[in-house]
């Protein structure tokens, strides 16, 4: 690998990548899957794969994407996080919150999501 190889690989492990909340809706039924990413991109195309190859974590969700196909879903940015002046820091738990926000907004639970049964 050159020098200029890695100077590029370099600066882009560097480089914050769009960062937020996304989901995965069924056009059909109108249900969602909701999760974070610190990397938005990198996270739906990583999803979209798992989908397409039937490996996806959630197995409702990978069975309706199975049945109906990928045509009948949506996958979507549903909040962004601007980084701060920090360069260091860890937005992990910023990420959560925000998570945990959505979830409580949307309620992705039940017949509305793929997030099981709310919690009483």
């Amino acid at each position: 690998m050159s020098m200029n190889q890695r100077e590029v690989r370099r600066q882009y492990k560097e480089t914050i990548q769009p960062m937020g909340i996304f989901q995965i809706k069924n056009l059909d039924s109108g249900k969602i899957f909701l999760d974070w990413s610190l990397n938005l991109p990198g996270s739906l195309n990583r999803h979209l794969f798992q989908l397409e190859m039937g490996s996806h974590r959630n197995r409702e969700l990978q069975a309706d994407f199975s049945r109906l196909g990928k045509q009948a879903f949506e996958l979507s940015v549903v909040d962004r996080l601007d980084p701060t002046d920090e360069t260091d820091r860890n937005y992990t738990e910023d990420m959560k919150s925000l998570l945990a926000l959505w979830m409580e907004k949307l309620d992705p639970t039940g017949d509305r999501g793929y997030h099981g049964q709310k919690k009483a």
